[in-house]
């Protein structure tokens, strides 16, 4: 399974003010704070790790069916800026992360090896919803194949397996 998530940095620097008192404490555990005080670019670490969050939340939504919003229950495991774990209940994410000058992209796969599998897509054209999951369907073989779609701001993307 595949998710992910990405943060528009000028329209994050708008709506979220996340120096505000509380704020981390709501999202993240106390390891993660501890990064995001002791990081070079807090605010960076901050998109990071949340975008992180998602991406996983969204293959942990997908395969148990539980929705809400707890990140503070996502716990990412830093390995450097741009991979490591998100763990939920029992379940494990990798994460590989992209940052430029504009956003911060993260992508979340169940299995490490379906990094090598990623396909992007350009547009959401032929992708259907089944219970508010995105997928489109593989002409081939009919099978339903799982799409993760992701906006924020000025950007988005689509991405599923080849």
């Amino acid at each position: 399974m595949i998710g992910n998530d990405i943060v528009d940095l000028d329209l994050a620097r708008k709506e979220s003010n996340w120096q505000r008192k509380g704020f981390l404490e709501k999202i993240f555990s106390l390891e993660e704070q501890y990064l995001i005080h002791n990081d070079s670019n807090p605010e960076i670490m901050v998109w990071n790790l949340w975008s992180r969050k998602e991406a996983a939340y969204k293959i942990f939504n997908r395969n148990t069916g539980i929705s809400g919003y707890f990140p503070w229950r996502l716990n990412c495991s830093y390995e450097d800026l741009n991979s490591g774990t998100v763990i939920v209940s029992d379940f494990v994410f990798h994460t590989q992360t992209q940052i430029t000058d504009s956003y911060v992209y993260s992508i979340a796969v169940s299995d490490i090896g379906l990094f090598n599998k990623i396909s992007v897509l350009e547009t959401l054209e032929n992708i259907k919803k089944e219970n508010r999951i995105p997928y489109t369907l593989d002409v081939t073989s009919n099978k339903m194949i799982p799409v993760s779609i992701t906006h924020h701001g000025r950007f988005q993307k689509i991405i599923t397996l080849k």
